[in-house]
């Protein structure tokens, strides 16, 4: 667990630019993750070769551990109310509520969304709609963003990342 908390950060909450936190991530959205990453479906050279040697047992015992990690707080800081503003109306627009849940928590194999570093938030959402980003999931989220301006997409990071219910 050592070797995840170097990057994802103590407790699942990343301090690292670009580097999510995991805290609080639904356990079956883990597992599918690690599972991409240790069959190189995922482009990420550090978390692919993390993952390459791991069992099932082990994406199993990774999954299970890091989910039970309490979800990171808000970041520290005021929101931009104008930007919170954009991107609210960019998610009910898109209908993200629908399947990340009305207070982003996530569920199953959708992620938590609530309180994720805004610079991750960002470079995946763009992933998706540039189709990148592959695996699990990325037919219906790069529809969803489909046709979005970056100024869309920033807004939309910075509201989940600032998210208050």
């Amino acid at each position: 667990m050592k070797s995840c908390f170097a990057c994802h950060g103590e407790q699942g909450r990343s301090q690292l630019p670009l580097t999510p936190s995991l805290g609080g991530q639904p356990g079956f959205f883990l597992l599918a993750q690690l599972f991409l990453f240790r069959e190189d479906r995922r482009d990420n050279v550090a978390m692919t070769a993390a993952a390459k040697g791991m069992s099932d047992a082990d994406l199993r015992f990774f999954s299970e551990r890091i989910a039970s990690l309490p979800p990171p707080p808000a970041p520290i800081g005021n929101a931009d109310p104008t930007r919170v503003a954009r991107g609210a109306a960019v998610a009910r627009q898109r209908h993200c509520a629908n399947c990340h849940n009305p207070d982003y928590s996530g569920h199953n194999n959708v992620p938590r969304l609530a309180h994720q570093r805004e610079d991750y938030l960002l470079k995946a959402l763009r992933d998706y709609r540039s189709g990148k980003r592959i695996g699990y999931g990325n037919a219906a989220m790069a529809e969803t963003v489909a046709g979005l301006a970056d100024a869309d997409l920033a807004a939309l990071a910075h509201l989940l990342a600032y998210w208050k219910r």
